[in-house]
């Protein structure tokens, strides 16, 4: 395995028109008195956006038709589903999205017992290149807008909200692991979160504590989220507790190492109170070795702390053209056994969407 280009800044292409959710009330009021209406249709507007879930200014009733029209050009359409599709007996929904300038995105809506997740991306492809996932293959198109994330996160709320899933459910968690780094599109990606955690009418009022943000380990974009104030979940994909992998399976490990990472990881932990989730992909005969599940659990322990982090054991899922499969149940079993004897959680995550490419590193906005 070799080393492969890494892409921080996405290519200069046109973000999407200015959007309601791109704006913060203050900017909301601001823009429709541009508009030639008084600040207050901001807030009438936006309690249908958000807490309504409606973008259709032709059902905002108590608005005048001719302050509708005004009003419209402030909801333009940003992402047009393109393709729909279900599996996991209609608990598990794809969809294909498609951007004002053709680009293509997928988000994934899961609906459990007890709860309602929607899976987001944040960019358009992704330029960190890891080699066992389909999205980080097919590189980086472009940075999505903060309009274009929350439109997902609303259309997904209505969805479940409208029956979806079967049941009528209230969406009430939020996971950046769809395509793309999120901390990679760090300004508009935190503004989104903004959005989604305010309460209505300011945003979609989803608990802060049922938002994750992943990240492969941009250690001064970590540092910059501890500062936010945003008590959301923070998921870092180590995938391996040893540098010389690291290099070749997460190739921005090249440039902030493995200690660098679970550093900035602890102080997230410390300042923000929220437990951090180690995402692993559990990989046969690359990263499954025993030795690594106890390396795992010592680094976690000394560099995070036992009672600061969790590991998340994710099987690897199917990619066109990989070599690559999961390891088998017994090996993964051992492996959270060892993990779990330095005194760190380990749990393995329910595998959802894979008969439809929509389970975690297949999502590559592919129409076949």
């Amino acid at each position: 395995m070799t080393s492969l280009p890494l892409v921080f800044d996405a290519p200069r292409r046109a973000l999407p028109p200015r959007h309601l959710a791109d704006l913060d009330p203050g900017e909301r009021r601001a823009a429709v008195q541009e508009l030639g209406l008084p600040g207050y249709r901001a807030d009438q507007l936006a309690r249908h956006y958000f807490g309504r879930l409606t973008a259709d200014v032709d059902v905002m009733t108590d608005l005048s038709a001719a302050a509708r029209e005004t009003l419209r050009p402030l909801l333009p359409a940003l992402v047009t589903p393109v393709l729909e599709q279900d599996c996991d007996g209609g608990s598990t929904r794809k969809t294909l999205w498609k951007g004002h300038d053709g680009t293509r995105a997928e988000s994934v809506l899961m609906g459990y017992p007890d709860r309602a997740t929607v899976c987001v991306s944040s960019q358009a492809g992704c330029g960190m290149a890891c080699p066992f996932c389909a999205t980080g293959q097919g590189g980086l198109e472009r940075n999505m807008s903060t309009g274009e994330i929350v439109e997902q996160v609303r259309q997904a709320a209505a969805a479940a909200r409208d029956g979806a899933l079967g049941a009528p459910a209230r969406l009430s968690n939020v996971v950046f692991m769809g395509m793309g780094e999120p901390l990679a599109n760090y300004k508009r990606v935190v503004a989104a979160v903004r959005r989604i955690t305010a309460p209505a009418p300011d945003g979609l009022g989803i608990s802060a504590r049922g938002v994750t943000v992943s990240t492969v380990g941009l250690v001064p974009a970590i540092h910059k989220l501890t500062d936010e104030g945003l008590p959301v979940t923070l998921a870092v994909s180590l995938h391996t507790p040893d540098d010389e992998l690291r290099d070749t399976l997460v190739p921005v490990n090249n440039r902030w190492k493995v200690d660098e990472v679970l550093d900035a990881a602890r102080g997230y932990a410390i300042v923000t109170g929220r437990r951090v989730s180690i995402e692993y992909a559990l990989i046969r005969d690359v990263n499954d070795q025993p030795w690594r599940a106890d390396l795992l659990g010592k680094r976690l322990a000394q560099r995070i702390g036992r009672h600061r982090v969790h590991v998340n054991l994710i099987p690897l899922n199917p990619t066109p053209g990989s070599e690559w499969d999961a390891s088998p149940r017994p090996v993964q079993d051992e492996f959270v056994r060892r993990v779990e004897a330095a005194g760190v959680a380990c749990t393995v995550r329910d595998t959802r969407g894979r008969e439809i490419a929509a389970a975690c590193g297949q999502l590559a906005a592919s129409q076949v």
